[in-house]
């Protein structure tokens, strides 16, 4: 009789977290598959790696999905049209400073970090979801401020995909200065300030 292969040794709800924190601080192409065997339960096997999760490339669709859905739900007021639109993106924008500056995980934003190595891999299927999110972001400020315009809060004037865009530069950048240590204070104040912008274009 063929021998039973050893079970798991790891959770494997656990070993999904530690590997989006992996991918998150690290990015796609950096984070090696010596470093997720080690991190996943204090190592496994390659055979119980492939076992459990497929690829490397599955692995990090896993992490991209589990973060979406927890870590990346900080934009969805961009979305929420029970809010008014300046209070959608500055909600969206407080929400996401706020995550990216906190403990518990690597600072920035996993989609817009991980998006800047995942494409070097020349696997388009890799970086989809990280794209697909970044878009569904910048549709959501374009979409805020469409809402603006069209209501007469904001002047008819206003380039609806310059302000976005501004908005939607002004998050990427939470990212890196989150990374690199900026306090949750001042990503808080940079949040007041940049929402002037809006202030600025409002109809008197």
């Amino acid at each position: 009789m063929a021998q039973m292969g050893r079970p798991r040794t790891f959770d494997r709800d656990q070993a999904i977290t530690e590997a989006m924190h992996l991918f998150w601080e690290h990015g796609y192409d950096a984070t090696s598959l010596a470093q997720l065997k080690q991190g996943l339960g204090g190592g496994i096997s390659a055979p119980s790696f492939y076992s459990a999760f497929g690829s490397k490339e599955a692995l990090f669709q896993e992490c991209v999905a589990r973060y979406l859905s927890t870590h990346g739900r900080v934009t969805a007021p961009l979305q929420d049209l029970a809010l008014t639109p300046r209070d959608a993106i500055e909600t969206a924008l407080r929400q996401s400073a706020a995550m990216q500056s906190e403990p518990g995980h690597p600072r920035g934003c996993m989609v817009a970090l991980g998006g800047m190595s995942a494409p070097s891999v020349g696997s388009v299927e890799v970086a989809h979801a990280l794209d697909a999110s970044r878009a569904r972001t910048r549709a959501g400020f374009v979409a805020c401020v469409q809402r603006g315009i069209a209501s007469g809060e904001l002047r008819a004037d206003t380039s609806a995909m310059a302000l976005a865009t501004v908005f939607d530069s002004f998050l990427s950048g939470v990212s890196i200065s989150a990374r690199d240590g900026v306090p949750a204070v001042a990503l808080q104040a940079a949040v007041s300030q940049i929402m002037r912008l809006w202030d600025e274009a409002v109809q008197h």
